[in-house]
């Protein structure tokens, strides 16, 4: 009999990790993260001594004097969309200062993407894949189907490999011209520090609401360095602070700037916030040091909504 490759094949590195995330968070819930939408047989495992009886398959047990019990799995009836920004701004902090085990802003939306598309597919849900940063970088449409999807996990890797390159955030033309390409009404889940200049925000939220107008349903996750850039919590020391996207260096002892600091950083926050409020979009904090299930909840929060 021929071995059918597909079965066999390795996981990649970054798949094999959604699937451990997301079957450990599956596992916290306490109940299914599913219940309540329409399912089909998809096959069965050997039952487990002391589980529910109620999907045994007793017509194979008649056949095969084994016990077997029915798995199944959801119809697709959502389209997902999410989009990385990839400007250089979120490859902070730099590989180099993290400690094994944590994530710069980069890492941990890869790894938030690659788990986000392990539920849909279990879901049997259709997801999309598109990247920015002064522009469009990739833009894949939705779909449900095994290559899409690992197709989906090789472009991640890309840039999860990727190096910092003083790529500059220009989000809002990447947003209308990713608004334009998503056709069918799809839930769009965005992850980006934000970092566009400040004097643009109302057309940063005016490229969002592009997307709101077309149907859409958007969920914005502000990822941060919550201790570094919200809480600004450095040694008192002389540090020597680099701009990611442009290179411009400063010099200053934490303590005498913080105050300042966080007040501006709480005024942005607060913009962040209001216009999210005014275009129905969903602002999510995702801190890099909070894991992922923060995440992954929303997700099924929005779907269950949706």
């Amino acid at each position: 009999m021929a071995i059918d490759q597909q079965l066999v094949r390795p996981f990649s590195g970054l798949e094999l990790l959604a699937r451990q995330v997301v079957e450990g968070f599956i596992t916290g819930l306490h109940k299914s993260p599913f219940h309540g939408f329409s399912v089909e047989f998809a096959e069965h495992r050997l039952y487990n001594t002391g589980e529910s009886t109620r999907h045994i398959d007793w017509k194979l047990f008649g056949r095969t004097d084994k016990l077997f019990v029915k798995r199944y799995e959801e119809e697709t009836n959502l389209r997902c969309q999410i989009i990385l920004d990839d400007s250089s701004s979120m490859y902070f902090p730099p590989t180099v200062d993290l400690a094994p085990g944590t994530f710069n802003k980069i890492s941990f939306s890869v790894h938030c993407a690659a788990a986000l598309t392990e539920l849909l597919r279990r879901q049997r849900d259709a997801v999309g894949l598109s990247v920015f940063s002064e522009e469009v970088e990739l833009h894949t449409p939705s779909r449900s189907g095994q290559l899409h999807i690992r197709m989906i996990y090789h472009e991640l890797e890309k840039v999860l490999a990727a190096v910092s390159d003083r790529r500059k955030t220009f989000a809002i033309k990447a947003l209308h011209q990713i608004a334009d390409a998503v056709h069918r009404r799809s839930l769009v889940m965005i992850f980006s520090d934000m970092f566009e200049s400040s004097e643009h925000t109302e057309e940063l939220f005016s490229a969002l609401q592009h997307l709101r107008h077309n149907k859409h349903e958007v969920v914005l996750f502000h990822v941060t360095d919550k201790k570094r850039e919200l809480d600004f919590e450095y040694e008192k020391r002389p540090y020597r602070f680099i701009d990611t996207e442009t290179g411009e260096e400063v010099r200053a002892n934490p303590a005498e700037v913080k105050e300042n600091y966080i007040r501006s950083m709480q005024a942005f926050r607060k913009q962040l916030k209001l216009h999210a409020a005014q275009y129905r979009i969903d602002l999510v904090e995702a801190d890099i040091h909070d894991g992922f299930n923060q995440v992954l909840m929303t997700y099924l929060q929005k779907r269950l909504r949706m």
